[in-house]
């Protein structure tokens, strides 16, 4: 009788016990399907900004100190400036990464080609040198 007692006690603490693992796993389960992995594409991610930056030169390749660089936010039409420092260098820091944009120079009534900066270049620092045939 007391073998029997002690029987059906260890019965129920088992099947405590396995109901217990039973919902401990299903809430683990239940919370590794709740949040995303590591690295996954829905997480919330913060906006992350470019930086351009390059030279003015011309058909020499020599700097062009003081050339005015325009940089045009293809959405808005936003324009940026900057005037090259004296060896031709210039700088655009703080560019959103989901825009596209156009870059060309200007230097004593010449002017560079317009080149592009796309949206799709993932590069978090991008260099873009513009020639300017100032004869």
């Amino acid at each position: 009788m007391l073998r029997e007692a002690i029987l059906k006690k260890n019965l129920a603490v088992a099947a405590i016990l396995g109901t217990t693992l039973a919902m401990c796993g299903a809430m683990l389960l239940a919370s590794a399907l709740a949040s995303p992995p590591h690295g996954s594409p829905y997480k919330d991610k913060e906006p992350q900004s470019k930086v351009l930056l390059g030279k003015i030169l011309d058909a020499s390749d020599n700097p062009l100190a003081g050339a005015v660089v325009y940089l045009t936010n293809t959405r808005t039409r936003a324009v940026k400036t900057y005037i090259a420092g004296k060896d031709g260098d210039y700088r655009f820091p703080g560019l959103t990464e989901n825009t596209d944009y156009e870059i060309y120079a200007q230097y004593q009534g010449h002017k560079s080609d317009t080149k592009s900066v796309s949206q799709f270049d993932s590069r978090a620092t991008v260099s873009v040198n513009l020639k300017i045939d100032a004869k």
